[in-house]
């Protein structure tokens, strides 16, 4: 008899369980949404690259919005994602120095942080220092010169917060928020930031036309003997214009920045940074890893006449000898005009990508 009562009252422990876990999910039902692909990307490029682990979902992508924009995730409440990846400005930094909460600058440029859904390397940052975006974005919380915070903090800031609550239990069927799903929601909005929208992307689809001047530049890009800027930027077959991979592109003769050598400790990759993308260049100055380029003038002037060797300067810098691939005024404003027309004026002011706060 005392089994059978023991018995009973086991099935009725499990039943309330079940009805509480059933109460606590009733308000998970996320949606899946998809990128919006350019056109031209759809002719050109693979499907983008979703981690299996984190799909895309209307509630995350807003909550990743929501947490891309929030000031709290910083020390002192002042200091967002947003404000060192501007949406005006590429979703870069037009200083050449983003500075944190201290008034403490870094020692490089904030990298543009668009298309990273085709990222299929999946090296991230300038160096190569994270394996995943879900990686990198939870660094520059805990960044003692970015927003010099801890994510036990920023966790128990959100977790006191209902309308968070509410978020992360809609994007995550979660009540408890964890650092690991802050990092799995905003890189959930930062892949769907795209940038497919330039005057050259339209040309390409026939719906805009290049002027002479910028049809010469294409040319001047994709001429070995002149430009030779494709191996690394790509061509009008990947409208990335990056190769997402790493060079050492005659910038010094020594470093006090060692790049992705810095995180492999191999001496062969000293000096090696990631090719950012051509795109957008029109509002992502300064230039560089370092932003030491204010111009893009400056940027063309370097790759003509001011090359330096280094023991690990890249083989595709093979004018180093010369300074440079030594471009004539002409071709050098012929190429500036066509990089121009990679710049995409609706990025700023999509409507998706803005503060919803």
């Amino acid at each position: 008899m005392i089994q059978k009562i023991l018995f009973i009252f086991c099935l009725l422990c499990i039943a309330i369980s079940c009805g509480v876990d059933d109460n606590q999910n009733q308000g998970y039902s996320p949606r899946p949404v998809n990128i919006a692909v350019p056109a031209i990307f759809s002719q050109l490029l693979p499907e983008p690259q979703i981690p299996s682990d984190n799909p895309l979902t209307q509630q995350g992508v807003l909550l990743g919005r929501a947490l891309f924009f929030e000031r709290r995730l910083s020390a002192d409440n002042s200091l967002s994602c947003a404000g060192c990846h501007r949406p005006n400005e590429g979703f870069s930094d037009q200083r050449r120095y983003s500075v944190g909460i201290d008034g403490i600058a870094g020692f490089r440029n904030s990298m543009p942080i668009v298309n990273i859904a085709w990222n299929t390397k999946n090296k991230f940052n300038w160096d190569g220092s994270a394996n995943s975006l879900e990686e990198q974005v939870l660094e520059p919380v805990i960044n003692e010169i970015e927003m010099h915070n801890t994510w036990a903090n920023v966790v128990a800031t959100l977790q006191n917060d209902a309308n968070y609550l509410a978020k992360f239990e809609a994007a995550f069927g979660s009540p408890t928020i964890s650092k690991e799903l802050a990092a799995k929601a905003l890189s959930q909005f930062i892949r769907t930031l795209v940038s497919g929208n330039s005057k050259f992307d339209r040309y390409l689809l026939g719906q805009a036309t290049l002027t002479p001047t910028e049809e010469e530049g294409l040319a001047v890009f994709l001429d070995e003997n002149r430009g030779d800027c494709f191996h690394c930027h790509g061509s009008p077959s990947n409208p990335l214009w990056t190769d997402n991979d790493f060079h050492n592109n005659g910038l010094d003769e020594n470093f006090t920045d060692l790049g992705l050598g810095d995180i492999t400790g191999d001496p062969a990759q000293f000096g090696l940074f990631k090719s950012p993308s051509l795109r957008n260049l029109a509002y992502t100055a300064p230039y560089m890893h370092d932003g030491r380029f204010q111009t893009l003038d400056q940027v063309i002037d370097h790759y003509s006449e001011g090359l330096v060797y280094s023991p690990t300067i890249d083989p595709l810098m093979k004018t180093v000898s010369q300074g440079g691939v030594q471009l004539s005024l002409q071709d050098k404003a012929a190429l500036k005009a066509f990089l121009l027309s990679l710049s995409d004026p609706s990025l700023a002011n999509n409507p998706a990508y803005q503060n919803p706060n």
